[in-house]
């Protein structure tokens, strides 16, 4: 019972520590966008470096067992890879980013939702809606930190929604397809589609491939960051952390996303933080603790 405990914890600390790796994300994509790289010349090189480290790990099987496996591997790649980021990267150029945080952060949610609706025999606590609502209180605060000016832009926040709801499919594909293959394969399949989805994108504005300026140090690292570690190896821990403690309680984590990237910011930008900052990032802490208390029956 004690070690059973002791994994939970493990799986706890795993989710927020790869929630805590995509929060600081943002300062490797805006070097990489200051040396010139379009946001989909950064996503290709980052599904690129994924998919061919992923081969050293799981190399053996190409192919899903069944047509309809191998479409839900095409679906994760599109709702949780390149769609996903098109649409929150194309939002942040159309409406304010303290929009676009709080709308995706409402991930969680739509997940609970979307698994109750796909799930008859799930039932969301009461605790759990109102633990979810308390953290979301708490990232209204994080990310509009004391400025409560909010701006609709209707294209724009409804692709942020769009994120926020592609995400839930993603989490709900790989719960079922988690039981039935490895982490790894699915993860390395996932980029692969990623890679081929993007393709026709470069008919529209070519790839940016610059061998001398890939390989300088700031883009090469900050390509390497975004592709081994954010991308293979934190999404699949994410696949693993999603198996063992449940899609619901699992995507709860995704509430911390904000308040990583402002204590980012902090450290990094040297941006103040408020007294605001700090009763949201409380209220996100203490939200998802108890809303993680009673979820749903798994």
């Amino acid at each position: 019972m004690h070690r059973n405990g002791m994994k939970s914890y493990l799986y706890h600390i795993a989710a927020l520590l790869t929630v805590g790796v995509w929060g600081t994300t943002f300062v490797s994509t805006k070097v990489l966008l200051n040396h010139g790289l379009s946001p989909v010349d950064i996503m290709f090189y980052r599904f690129l470096a994924a998919y061919i480290c992923l081969w050293a790990v799981s190399y053996k099987r190409l192919w899903a067992e069944s047509l309809t496996d191998e479409l839900l591997l095409v679906g994760a790649a599109l709702t949780g890879g390149s769609v996903y980021f098109l649409a929150e990267n194309t939002a942040l150029t159309l409406s304010y980013a303290s929009n676009v945080s709080l709308i995706v952060c409402t991930a969680p949610l739509l997940t609970a939702i979307v698994v109750r609706l796909f799930y008859r025999s799930y039932r969301l606590s009461t605790q759990f809606v109102i633990g979810s609502l308390v953290a979301l209180a708490g990232v209204a605060l994080v990310v509009f930190n004391g400025h409560f000016v909010l701006q609709l832009n209707p294209l724009g926040d409804m692709l942020s929604f769009a994120a926020a709801l592609l995400w839930a499919f993603y989490s709900l594909i790989i719960k079922r397809l988690n039981g039935k293959y490895s982490t790894a394969f699915i993860t390395r399949k996932i980029f692969f589609y990623g890679l081929i989805s993007l393709l026709p994108m470069f008919a529209v504005e070519p790839l940016h491939f610059e061998p001398k300026a890939l390989v300088s140090p700031a883009v090469l690292g900050n390509l390497l960051f975004l592709g081994v570690v954010a991308s293979m190896l934190c999404y699949m821990v994410w696949n693993v952390v999603l198996k063992h403690l449940g899609t619901v309680r699992a995507s709860n984590y995704i509430y911390f996303n904000p308040v990583v990237t402002i204590l980012a910011s902090a450290a990094v930008l040297s941006e103040p933080l408020t007294p605001i900052f700090l009763i949201g990032a409380a209220l996100v802490l203490g939200g998802v603790y108890v809303a993680d208390r009673r979820v749903m029956r798994e």
